[in-house]
Formats: structure tokens, sequence, C-alpha cells
């Protein structure tokens, strides 16, 4: 068999960057199911949770997680029904709704986390010295304003904010 390029360094980079997060998807998994949670339901919670206010506008939501609006309308209603988070209108803007975390997200988040952060350290920070962990991180800010540069859109504060 003869392909061009088959040994090429790229396709080692993409190649090992999706054996990791596979495996780092199916090592993460088990902490989400014990608390009820799917991956996206504890990405939206954890990205609320790191917002300003703990509170995103909607289609801000749906830009940093990669989902439709529709998709994240369909998270946001699964977790409202479990009391996580709760829908916001904007006072100031009839178009605009925010997506608040709730007592009870905080709550969740809190149970998640302790157990979530030993498993990111044990699989992937902890294998890294510290210049060697600032160097990753930033490459991987690289990476991502390139790849998804929506990621962080409402991470600073607006001139309207939901009231929980």
């Amino acid at each position: 068999m003869n392909v061009v390029n088959i040994d090429d360094p790229r396709l080692t980079a993409m190649g090992l960057l999706q054996e990791v997060h596979a495996g780092l998807t199916a090592r993460l998994q088990p902490v989400f199911g014990a608390a009820g949670l799917s991956d996206i339901d504890f990405e939206t919670l954890l990205r609320l949770g790191r917002s300003p206010r703990q509170s995103l506008r909607m289609s801000d939501l749906a830009a940093q997680t990669g989902l439709s609006t529709s998709g994240v309308t369909r998270v946001v209603d699964r977790l409202e029904r479990d009391s996580l988070v709760a829908r916001v209108a904007c006072t100031t803007d009839r178009r605009a709704s925010y997506a608040t975390l709730t007592d009870a997200g905080r709550e969740k988040l809190e149970t998640v986390l302790p157990r979530h952060l030993d498993d990111i350290d044990t699989c992937l920070t902890g294998l890294l010295g510290a210049e060697e962990l600032e160097v990753f991180l930033a490459t991987l800010r690289r990476i991502r304003d390139v790849v998804r540069p929506c990621a962080t859109v409402g991470a600073v504060e607006e001139e309207c904010p939901a009231q929980p």
C-alpha cells in the first residue's frame, strides 16, 4: 500500500488529540452519570458557574457550548425541570433571555467538582509540571481561538444582567 503522507505528523497530532479526547470523556463520564448529568449538562452548569453573575444570554451559551439555539434550549429546558437552571428575561431587551444557575445548580456543581477535579488531575494536569501546564494551556487557547472563536462569548459583564 502506498498512501501519500500516511506518516504525516499532522495526522499523528490529530489522532492523538482524538484518542485523548475519547479517553478523557470515558474517564470523566461516570462522575457526571452518578450525579444524573450528561456531558453537556455538566458543561452548561460549569459555563454558567464561571460566567459573570453565573448567567449567560441563551445565544451566548449556545455559542460557548457549540450547540444550536434549539439544542441549547433543550438542554436548558431539561436543567430547568431539574431546578438547576432558571431562565430569566432581560429587563431591557424583550428578545433576550438568560440561563442562570440556581442554588440547586451551584450545589450540584459543588458535589461533582471535587471528583471531577481529581480525575482531571489524575489523567491530565497532574501529568504535567507547572511550566508544561502553562504552555499547554496557552497552546490550547491559541487553537481554541481559531477553531471555536465564540467559545468565550458573553464572558464579560453585559448591560442587561439577569436577575435570579
